[in-house]
């Protein structure tokens, strides 16, 4: 064991542990069921399989306009006077509020970070975090694994302008924080339709 972790506290390792003891532990870790809290306070992911190349994947995802066409409620992303950035609505809780939008990508490593705010574009904290995997490494099948995080900022808990919204109204995006994961995985099954479709597949 390297010498500066002999001391550090909790720290399970096979050195440090004895097998039967790991396993106990695990177990204890390990329930028939976890609340909502347990599983996605912090961090929600979802993931699906497509049957589409790994490179369309990540093309379409790169390409603003086709959040018209898998998201619920983001629409009519159009480029704004800074380069890079864009300017659409999201009608999930009114008709007016303002989304803003960076996308950036990396084609070697099939990374798509897409960059949000409600109501300004100066600090992009929503961030969408997708991964694209080739399925013939993982499933030993041809297409693509799609997985997609969001990391609770604690602007979701609390609106840092309010002075900003579409109306005083007007709900925040964090209140909604306990149907990211239902409200996410719906629209990775909208892409995963909208790919399969476009790839001339049936699904699997």
């Amino acid at each position: 064991m390297p010498a500066d972790l002999k001391d550090v506290p909790g720290l399970l390792r096979w050195e440090t542990t004895p097998r039967e003891e790991a396993l106990a532990q695990a177990a204890q870790m390990t329930k028939e069921s976890f609340t909502y809290d347990e599983v996605y306070g912090k961090f929600v992911t979802v993931h699906q399989y497509i049957d589409a190349p790994p490179q369309a994947v990540y093309d379409y995802l790169t390409n603003e306009r086709n959040l018209n066409e898998y998201t619920y409620s983001t629409r009519d992303f159009a480029p704004t006077d800074t380069p890079g950035l864009y300017q659409g609505r999201d009608t999930l809780l009114d008709d007016e509020t303002k989304i803003f939008l960076r996308i950036d990508g990396d084609p070697r490593a099939l990374t798509v970070d897409m960059k949000c705010a409600w109501d300004q574009g100066e600090e992009l904290w929503m961030v969408y975090i997708h991964r694209i995997i080739d399925a013939q490494t993982v499933l030993n099948k041809p297409g693509s694994v799609v997985i997609w995080t969001n990391c609770r900022h604690p602007y979701y808990d609390k609106n840092p302008h309010p002075e900003l919204a579409s109306s005083p109204e007007r709900p925040w995006v964090g209140d909604m924080w306990n149907l990211f994961y239902a409200g996410h995985q719906i629209e990775i099954d909208n892409m995963k339709k909208i790919l399969e479709l476009r790839n001339g597949s049936t699904g699997a």
